[in-house]
């Protein structure tokens, strides 16, 4: 399937991840943030977005092909080695030169062990998004020169993902080249995931219904393993209780938190990982490339402080450790690994994974599983809907989740928390499935 995408807007969220800033330049107007009373107060039709009008988005695709294009044509030799991953972030964008750019990825593999680990990262992540099964034969060799745990860990993902056979060898292969694994997040996640435990998960109602602390609202963000479709957003208020819509159904926001590499939580630009995170407020990014519809600003463990996770501020709080995390989950969900995949990825230093919408045209993704979702570079995604005339919004399911949630709040500081849980099933999360779990959860 084709997936053309405004091309600016995903390569930098797919670049940088979906919030961190760009160096500053002239006339670029600095991150507004909102209270929630400012939240409330928006109409979908303050906002457009040139980039989502035919034109801008006619204008940004021919620009940006053009510098693909002349970057493919270099000849061999250090200025296209120094272009590549720029080339295949851009094709990660494109997906229509993506036969062009293989055999580029392919001979740079032999060598890339003499590579910088961010060339590293770059050239195996494109070859987990779109060239497992044919770099999979030239990753083994690979595998001993990488000394970074970060692209290690790629290539053992693009590695399974082309031979779920690769497990026995790379669970004997992590130990032997790293032999203080279990002190390193990345490889304790790939670890996990060589070992599938066949473990049923906790009772989800027990974790819909925890205070995780109390007088403050919540996002559960429902997902299911794989992240190939649709999930849904609910919001729980300060008083436990969870959102209903005026008609009296539950608030139920439709939310994809699939990764265009669709990598593990842990690695950078990977899908959403599971469990508890921080929310901190709300802003539009100085970063234009996720859209002006303002984001709810969640935060990790290690990224966010103690204090920012207590919403409290004394200098009686511990510092960081799995049992601090562990604290803001009822007693059940504590030892049940997946959910901890979040203090995990925290621990492997990911950050800026956000809640917002999206300025790329979802008609790209027609026919794909998780449409009219859009890929992110590990956020949480709502759909929007822009007028292809003008550019400007007309429906926002991020906004309808941002004020659901600041409503809910309580608060002007928006404070609370986010839940990601993949509940087992197939096919999009629906809302009587949620409303069964909630209804059980006794709220």
């Amino acid at each position: 399937m084709k997936r053309l995408l405004p091309l600016l807007a995903f390569a930098a969220a797919l670049l940088a991840g979906c919030a961190t800033p760009p160096p500053p330049r002239p006339g670029l107007a600095p991150e507004k943030r909102y209270s929630a009373s400012e939240l409330l107060a928006l109409k979908p039709s303050a906002f457009e977005w040139r980039a989502t009008s035919v034109d801008g988005e006619r204008e940004l695709r021919e620009r940006e092909m053009a510098t693909l294009k002349a970057r493919l044509m270099l000849p061999a030799g250090p200025e296209r080695d120094a272009a590549l991953p720029a080339i295949l972030d851009a094709v990660a964008v494109f997906n229509t030169e993506v036969d062009a750019a293989r055999p580029l990825l392919l001979q740079a593999l032999p060598t890339l062990g003499s590579r910088d680990p961010e060339t590293q990262r770059a050239v195996l992540t494109a070859a987990h998004t779109f060239y497992a099964r044919e770099a999979a034969p030239l990753l083994e060799p690979l595998l001993p020169q990488l000394t970074q745990t970060k692209p290690f860990a790629i290539a053992a993902y693009t590695l399974l993902q082309a031979d779920p056979g690769a497990a026995d060898r790379l669970r004997l292969r992590v130990p032997a080249q790293f032999p203080a694994w279990a002190d390193d997040a990345r490889l304790t996640a790939l670890m996990q995931r060589l070992q599938p435990s066949a473990a049923v998960p906790p009772p989800l109602p027990e974790l819909l219904a925890a205070p995780l602390r109390t007088g403050y609202a919540a996002i559960f963000s429902l997902q299911r393993p794989g992240r190939e479709v649709m999930g849904l957003a609910l919001v729980r208020a300060a008083d436990g209780r969870f959102v209903r819509d005026a008609d009296g159904q539950l608030f139920a926001q439709p939310q994809l938190a699939r990764a265009l590499t669709h990598l593990p939580g842990t690695i950078t630009n990977g899908n959403t990982p599971q469990g508890l995170f921080t929310l901190v407020g709300a802003g539009t990014a100085t970063n234009p490339w996720i859209g002006p519809t303002p984001y709810l600003h969640s935060k990790l463990p290690i990224e966010g402080t103690v204090a920012e996770f207590e919403h409290a501020d004394t200098p009686q709080l511990p510092a960081w450790s799995e049992a601090v995390y562990e604290s803001f989950l009822p007693p059940a969900w504590r030892s049940w690994a997946p959910i901890k995949e979040a203090w995990l990825a925290g621990r492997a230093g990911r950050d800026d994974i956000l809640l917002h919408g999206t300025v790329v045209n979802p008609d790209y993704y027609r026919g794909a599983s998780y449409f009219p979702g859009t890929p992110s570079a590990g956020c949480m995604v709502s759909h929007e809907t822009w007028d292809p005339a003008t550019g400007r919004l007309v429906s926002s399911g991020q906004l309808r989740l941002a004020q659901a949630y600041a409503a809910a709040s309580g608060r002007e500081d928006l404070a609370g928390y986010l839940v990601v849980v993949e509940v087992p099933g197939e096919g999009p999360v629906t809302p009587a499935e949620a409303l069964a779990l909630v209804t059980a959860a006794g709220r």
